[in-house]
Parts: structure tokens; C-alpha cells; sequence
């Protein structure tokens, strides 16, 4: 940490801009995913075919588009709080609960995710793991891997929160 406390400026702009970055291209996977589901629906209803494979795709889209949405909205600040309370804190009482939050709950639960979930992709690329359903999807460990790889993500962006909040409070002239 420099003196000026620039350093962990450029560190959390550097991933703020990351993680909108991953957001927005990740965002298109909503338009994908809804693609995917209207031609499901086309070909159950008016074709009577039903496709695994469809379906599969839905749920793994809708898995890629959560799991990069949590740092993008960490990044956003757009995450679910409990606002009546939040908002009647003052700034100095909203940062010290953000900081323990980062570091008692959100960083070890990241920390968990990424640590448990590497064997879990590892195991399932060396197996060559396949959906279970006729006609399903290959490649499992792929999906599988966007699990650590999106809290990993999550984890560096909750970093460059938590230094943001941390020169708030012990660097900044309120």
C-alpha cells in the first residue's frame, strides 16, 4: 500500500472495470437463454418434440448468467440488502458493516466455493462426465467449471470493495 493510498484506487477501478466488462458481455446470455427457450417451447407445442439438450442449455445458461451477475452487482452495488435498515445508517456505521461482511462471511464463503469446487471440475474433466439424459449435453466439467471460475471473480471484486472501504475509513478526510 503506497502512502497515497493510490494503489488500491487503480487496484479496485482495474476490477470494478473487469467485472462490469465480464457483466455486460455476460448479459447477452439472457437474450441466448431466451432464444433457447421460445424455440423449446415452438418445438414441444407445435412439433410435439421435446429436446434434452434444450433444456439442459437453458439451465446451464441460466447458471453462467447468475453466477457472473453476483460480481457485477457487488461491483454495482446493486445486491440485495436489507434497505429500511441500510439507508438509515450513517456512511462511517454502512462501510464498518461492509467491511465485516467482506471479511467474516463473504471472502471465506468465496474462498470455500473456489477451494471445493476445483476437485469437483478436475474430477468431472478426468471422468469425461456427460449428462446422465439420452441426448444430453457434453463436456459436464465445463458448466461445472464456471462455478469456482465466477467466485473467483467474486472474491477479487469483493477485494477491491473491501479496499475501497477500508481507505474509507482509515485513509480518507470525511
Amino acid at each position: 500500500m503506497s502512502s497515497d493510498g493510490q494503489t488500491e484506487s487503480r487496484f479496485s477501478d482495474f476490477i470494478d472495470k473487469l467485472s462490469l466488462k465480464i457483466g455486460g458481455m455476460v448479459s447477452y446470455i439472457w437474450v441466448v437463454l431466451l432464444g433457447v427457450i421460445v424455440t423449446n417451447v415452438i418445438l414441444r407445442y407445435a412439433f410435439s418434440e421435446g429436446r434434452i439438450e434444450l433444456e439442459e442449455l437453458q439451465w446451464h445458461l441460466y447458471s453462467i448468467g447468475f453466477l457472473f451477475g453476483l460480481s457485477f452487482a457487488l461491483t454495482t452495488d446493486s445486491h440485495i440488502r436489507v434497505d429500511i435498515l441500510h439507508e438509515k445508517f450513517s456512511p462511517e456505521l454502512r462501510a464498518w458493516i461492509e467491511l465485516y461482511g467482506i471479511l467474516l462471511f463473504l471472502l471465506p464463503f468465496c474462498a470455500l466455493i473456489v477451494l471445493f469446487g476445483l476437485p469437483f471440475v478436475m474430477s468431472s474433466y478426468e471422468v469425461g462426465e456427460v449428462s446422465a439424459s439420452p441426448g444430453g449435453l457434453p463436456f459436464r466439467w465445463l458448466i461445472k467449471a464456471s462455478l469456482p471460475i465466477a467466485f473467483l471473480l467474486l472474491a477479487v471484486t469483493a477485494v477491491a470493495r473491501l479496499l475501497r472501504t477500508w481507505r474509507f475509513l482509515f485513509n480518507s478526510e470525511r
